[in-house]
This record gives structure tokens, C-alpha cells and sequence, in this order.
């Protein structure tokens, strides 16, 4: 009983969260400049441990040169490393796009797969990647994308207690309903920016302060 409680005021509280969000970015979209699927699903792959702002630098002379899946597929490794150096993890991520875009022309005749299992199959791409493709190339809400601003607000916002994403992620998908699902992550990520930073979170501006666990510590 006590347990039901406990989770039922947690939902309120994460739809009054949800609410003031909307309220306060409602034009929060992805920030990654893409044309594709594929072209999204790349600049995905590229954003890991890199901001949206950098990508965006980069990917406009990468997609000039390689601008699908075939091009990728049969690009020479060390000009996409160079392409895509400035990103970081550089050898990692030209790697894992040219493997991903073979396997696209090899496996999904070309097209980037609609279904988190086959998106899963790509190398350099975990769930929240799939997410971002599912939800902005597609529209297929299946998740909650869960990067580095997600976890941080979630947690100080006192709506999970585990650290690892796929465990956030199953938190959020009980709290949050289904139609929000990407958009709670797209304005939590844009309040993460501007707001909740991690080092320097700034409480006194912050709209979300008296439903913040964060601040009473």
C-alpha cells in the first residue's frame, strides 16, 4: 500500500514535471541538422560524449562527401576519421558508421531499419540511438531516450535511483505517458543546457525547484 502511494505521488509529480517542461520549451525539437534517416542516424552515432553543436559543425562537409548509406558503406576509413576527428572517440565512431551503413545496404536492402531490434544489430548503436532515430526519422515513440542531461535531471529530480540508462529508461517509461515519451527527453535535455548544468546547476532560476529532490540535500 505504502509502496503504491509512493509511486502514484511520483507519477503526479513527474506529469506536473512534464507539464511546466512543455511550458517552458515548447518548440524543443532535435538539435542534430540531418536530412535522412541515415544522415540522422550518423550524427546520433557522432553525438556520444560530443555536443549536438559540434556535430552539426562537422557533418554538414561529411554529408557532402558521403551522402547516404552507399557512400558511407564504401568510404576509406581514414578520410572518414578525418571527417569526423574534431567529434572525438574518431576511430571508434568512423568505424562503427561504415560497418552500420554496410549492414544497412547488406541486410535492411538500404533502408535504416523501423524497429528497435534491428536498429539494435547496427554496431555503434545502443538504445538511445535507436530512440532518436525511431522517434525523429520515423516517429515511432518505443522508448525514452536516455543521454547524459536525462540521467543527470532524472536522478536529481529524485524520479529514479539507478544510474544505469536501460534501468532510467524502464523508470521513465512507467512514469511518463507513451505520446511524451521523446518529448520529456528533448526539453529535459534543452532545461540540462540552459539550466541544470552539471556542475553549476543554477537552483535559483530554475522553475523546477519546488519539485526538485536535488536542492534539499
Amino acid at each position: 500500500m505504502v509502496t503504491t502511494r509512493k509511486f502514484s505521488l511520483k507519477r503526479q509529480r513527474s506529469l506536473e514535471l512534464l507539464l511546466r517542461l512543455n511550458r517552458l520549451y515548447p518548440d524543443a525539437t532535435c538539435t542534430l541538422t540531418y536530412q535522412t534517416p541515415v544522415q540522422l542516424l550518423v550524427a546520433t552515432i557522432l553525438s556520444a560524449q560530443c555536443t549536438d553543436e559540434r556535430v552539426n559543425k562537422v557533418t554538414p562537409a561529411l554529408f557532402q562527401k558521403f551522402p547516404d548509406a552507399l557512400a558511407l558503406a564504401n568510404a576509406d576509413i581514414e578520410e572518414l576519421e578525418n571527417l569526423v576527428r574534431s567529434t572525438g572517440f574518431y576511430r571508434n565512431k568512423a568505424k562503427n558508421i561504415k560497418a552500420a551503413c554496410q549492414m544497412i545496404i547488406e541486410k535492411f536492402n538500404s533502408q535504416v531499419p523501423k524497429q528497435m531490434e534491428q536498429l539494435l544489430q547496427l554496431p555503434g548503436v545502443a538504445r538511445k540511438t535507436a530512440n532518436v532515430v525511431l522517434a525523429h526519422a520515423y516517429g515511432i515513440i518505443v522508448g525514452v531516450t536516455v543521454d547524459t542531461h536525462v540521467k543527470r535531471l532524472s536522478q536529481r529530480l529524485g524520479l529514479t535511483e539507478n544510474s544505469d540508462p536501460i534501468k532510467i529508461e524502464r523508470d521513465l517509461m512507467r512514469l511518463i505517458p507513451q505520446p511524451d515519451w521523446e518529448n520529456w527527453s528533448i526539453r529535459l535535455i534543452y532545461h540540462g543546457r540552459a539550466v541544470c548544468k552539471a556542475k553549476s546547476p543554477a537552483c535559483d532560476k530554475c522553475s523546477l525547484v519546488d519539485l526538485c529532490l536535488f536542492t534539499k540535500e
